[in-house]
């Protein structure tokens, strides 16, 4: 037990990081990784940051996206009825 967790607060190599970014750019498997990656209590520590960062950006990018086209979409709604309306 002492061994592995270790293992677990040692540095990551460059094959480990390699290995995880491979993994992560396939599309759908590199999405349920992260939350693997985050929470899973058997992960280097180092990753498990890493993911979580990864997680809490693509909420604030998943937030952002819906501020934007709701803002852009209630413009672009209110400019096609006053179109509309002459």
């Amino acid at each position: 037990m002492q061994e592995n967790q270790n293992a677990n607060q040692q540095p990551m190599s460059v094959k480990d990081w390699l290995i995880t970014l491979l993994l992560m750019s396939i599309p759908l498997v590199g999405f349920v990784l992260l939350f693997v990656y985050a929470f899973g209590s058997s992960e280097n520590v180092n990753k498990q940051n890493w993911a979580k960062a990864q997680l809490i950006f693509i909420a604030i990018i998943i937030g952002l996206m819906i501020v934007f086209f709701s803002i852009f979409g209630a413009i672009f709604a209110s400019a096609m009825a006053a179109s509309q309306s002459y």
